[in-house]
């Protein structure tokens, strides 16, 4: 009883303590400043996280400042209590639904890789998949031909080579097949020589466990070294197709082993006028493929894109493939903050991207500049050199072993690391750490805005992307920023689609005014036709002849017919005409007024019809 007394007690005083510091001016002597951490635990929210910070509230701003902080942690309790739902490829029944939903997997060993090639991941210091990797490994290893899409750095390399390489172990084993010279079994086209050198880097990496041999076969280098390679036994080939057909050409390489085809950054290949090498390169799989005893060949195509044209061509390239795509495919990068900064006439482009660009080197952080045109990336490149800024240049006029040696430069931790210039030759298949890219141009396509964007925030990282608009920009702009608000696609986003878009929407509103204004001119004519027609109209009823001279409707009776006997007063003749025309519009009478009465209604007619026009009430008055 005396602990519980002294528990009960200790409480009412914490809580009149309590009470008392929150009205200093009251009692001022009482206020705590320091509130003992024994009391603290009664006052504590339940769903606090950690200890709130301690003020003095007796100063307005201090409250008001410390509510809005306190607001802003309920926000986020709030936000993170809300469950975080994951996209996956092992279908569970769900309890009460017959649908299945997919969920991700914990390690690659659910997945059904060998050791050999978990030993690989191990070295690469990579635990966990990734979503492509989740459903692409077991739909390569079903030795299905797939499309995998998913946004860029999301380990698409990855998600096809570790499977091809454990199906070779596993054709070694179960067919017997063995290395041979001048015959690889798996063909990786790329459509640039840096992307070409990034997947063999990789395939390096996996070879040194899974024990498979692997050459680089692009253009830019010289051929007799390839062929030397070529000459020796050979699993995999990594390169462009130009150069892989020149080799095949000139009988240095042979397709008589080829089993798994890969093409890397396909919409690329399609889009910039790969297609028909492709095509060179396909034909004699194709017609091999006919024979009774050949296994045919598996074709995997990896993209971060894919374009409503780019995947026609490939459903009429590749007949039957199936695309899995990823829940990130066309939409913004969870981790990449996205900055749209508006820029009117007046300022100038290259000092906003000098202050833009200050504070992310200053951090040291690495940033590329987005040029879309040559002309504009030289003067991004002088413009930054006379500000004492170090660049290096990567565009389709610097020669290919400069740009790798400029790349490297880029890439490297000491030092102070340089600008990359570059225009959309180095927006897709790099595989760069890049913390801040900037849009010096903004481009002109939604698609060519997430290639951009893809160069940061790469594998969970964060990043952040800064666009600097002009007026001409501001409407592609804005649509993507909203696209993006709402978590939606951004496939189709074109400047030309975008104007086109806000042009129906202003001709579908000037419909409208229009139908309206025109409507509302009916609806008073209406009315008016309807209060000067309505007199006239008992006219008929009762002869004028028989009427008598005293009758109540003086005036009326002479609207129809007038007795030139008969006196009337002047302003009553002048407006029976008007009443009579106006009766009578519309009317086959009209044709016996005469021409004068035909051409005042038509006149009147046509002044209420213009799109754009005024109405004939505002024209009248």
């Amino acid at each position: 009883m005396v602990g519980a007394s002294r528990t009960i007690l200790s409480l009412s005083l914490s809580s009149s303590l309590f009470t008392f510091s929150r009205i200093p001016h009251v009692i001022p002597f009482l206020r705590l400043h320091k509130p003992s951490s024994r009391f603290y635990h009664v006052f504590r929210p339940l769903c606090a996280v950690t200890a709130p910070t301690e003020t003095n509230i007796a100063d307005p701003d201090q409250l008001k400042h410390t509510i809005l902080l306190e607001r802003l942690r309920l926000r986020h309790l709030k936000d993170s209590s809300k469950p975080q739902l994951r996209p996956s490829i092992v279908g569970i029944d769900e309890d009460n639904s017959n649908r299945k939903k997919k969920k991700l997997v914990e390690n690659f060993e659910e997945l059904g890789l060998s050791e050999e090639v978990m030993g690989a991941l191990q070295e690469l210091n990579i635990e966990v998949p990734t979503e492509i990797q989740c459903i692409g490994i077991p739909a390569v290893m079903e030795r299905k031909s797939v499309v995998l899409g998913s946004h860029t750095g999301s380990g698409k390399t990855l998600a096809y080579l570790l499977p091809i390489v454990q199906l070779m172990r596993e054709d070694e084993a179960s067919l017997g097949k063995i290395t041979k010279p001048r015959r690889p079994r798996t063909v990786v086209l790329c459509p640039t020589r840096e992307l070409s050198e990034q997947v063999y880097r990789v395939a390096k990496s996996v070879s040194h466990h899974a024990r498979f041999r692997c050459t680089l076969i692009s253009g830019g280098s010289r051929i007799r070294p390839q062929e030397d390679s070529l000459n020796n036994a050979i699993d995999m080939v990594v390169g462009t197709p130009g150069r892989i057909l020149q080799h095949i050409e000139e009988g240095n390489m042979v397709y008589g082993d080829i089993t798994y085809l890969v093409l890397d950054e396909a919409d690329t290949m399609f889009d910039r006028g790969f297609g028909p090498d492709i095509r060179k390169f396909l034909a004699p799989l194709k017609q091999r493929a006919l024979k009774t005893n050949d296994q045919g060949f598996q074709t995997v195509l990896v993209t971060a894109t894919m374009t409503m044209a780019v995947q026609k061509l490939v459903d009429e390239e590749f007949q039957g493939i199936e695309h899995l795509r990823t829940s990130t495919l066309h939409k913004k990068i969870a981790n990449a903050r996205h900055d749209f900064v508006k820029l009117s006439g007046s300022e100038d482009k290259l000092e906003a991207l000098l202050q833009v660009l200050e504070p992310s080197l200053a951090k040291g952080s690495k940033v590329m500049v987005f040029c879309n045109t040559l002309n504009s990336s030289r003067a991004v490149d002088h413009f930054l050199s006379e500000n004492q800024i170090s660049t290096v240049n990567y565009h389709g006029e610097v020669p290919a072993e400069q740009r790798i040696e400029n790349l490297k430069k880029f890439r490297e931790e000491e030092g102070d690391c340089p600008t990359l210039v570059c225009t959309d030759l180095a927006a897709r298949g790099l595989d760069l750490d890049v913390d801040h890219v900037i849009m010096f141009d903004f481009p002109k396509n939604s698609i060519d805005y997430l290639h951009r964007t893809g160069r940061t925030a790469r594998m969970g990282a964060k990043g952040k992307v800064t666009s600097l608009l002009s007026r001409k920009d501001q409407m592609l702009a804005g649509r993507i920023e909203e696209a993006m608000r709402n978590n939606e696609s951004l496939e189709s986003l074109t400047n030309d689609n975008v104007r086109r878009d806000a042009a129906r929407t202003q001709i579908t509103q000037e419909k409208g005014r229009s139908v309206k204004q025109i409507r509302a001119v009916s609806k008073q004519r209406n009315t008016r036709d309807k209060g000067t027609s309505s007199p006239p109209a008992r006219k008929p009823t009762a002869p004028p002849a028989r009427k008598p001279t005293g009758s109540k409707y003086p005036v009326r009776k002479s609207s129809s017919v007038s007795k030139p006997g008969r006196p009337s007063s002047p302003p009553a003749k002048s407006e029976k005409p008007k009443r009579k025309i106006l009766k009578t519009v519309g009317s086959r009478s009209i044709a016996a007024k005469g021409k004068k009465g035909s051409e005042r209604r038509t006149g009147k007619k046509l002044s209420v019809v213009g799109f754009r026009g005024r109405s004939s009430s505002a024209r009248a008055t």
